[in-house]
């Protein structure tokens, strides 16, 4: 390979490196930003789940308990524990409350008819349990993001570092390579110098 050659590669491996760990470093840092807003945010909200042996629990229909039992007595910090929290309590509750109907149905039936208290009733515990539900499912779901940009950081590193070593091995080859060259100069030299 001629040195011109050479330069060129380990130019391009340099900057590849480079991107490389920049992208890595930027995904690292992306992955902790999201983690710990979400957990700050998670955290001022004080929401506990409720302890294993309370009716709110053992209430619940069977995958739905052995879901909340997971977290029993824990405060709720993490997207995971959003989602479970969502998911397995308050969707199970927002069931109970007008026969399985959602928000938007029961806030047409309430339109219908305003004056029925009832349906009011309903239309407010919806709205604020759904909604409720959805700021856990979105906390969940920018938390997946973070965990995969962790993934993916991880992999930038580890794609980094193997041009790394693909780096040291070229300039290994070249200084071996140049040492060749420079042994057969030194003894020609030598050589001369003795007759």
């Amino acid at each position: 390979m001629t040195t011109a050659m050479r330069w060129r590669v380990v130019v391009l491996q340099v900057g590849l490196i480079g991107i490389l760990a920049f992208c890595a470093g930027f995904l690292f840092w992306g992955n902790a930003f999201v983690h710990n807003q979400i957990s700050t945010e998670l955290t001022s909200q004080q929401i506990y789940f409720p302890p294993s042996d309370s009716k709110a629990i053992t209430s619940l229909p069977r995958a739905d308990t052995a879901a909340m039992t997971v977290y029993a007595g824990q405060q709720l910090t993490t997207g995971e524990q959003a989602q479970v929290y969502a998911n397995h309590f308050i969707s199970v509750h927002l069931q109970e409350i007008a026969g399985g109907q959602t928000y938007s149905q029961v806030s047409a039936k309430a339109q219908a008819n305003p004056t029925d208290t009832k349906l009011a009733g309903q239309v407010q515990t919806l709205f604020r349990g759904e909604t409720l539900r959805g700021l856990l499912l979105n906390a969940y779901g920018w938390w997946t993001i973070g965990t995969y940009a962790l993934y993916a950081a991880i992999g930038l590193a580890v794609a980094a570092f193997a041009v790394l070593v693909a780096l040291a091995f070229e300039v290994f080859l070249w200084l071996r390579e140049r040492r060749k060259v420079a042994v057969p100069f030194v003894a020609a030299k030598a050589q001369r110098a003795l007759a």
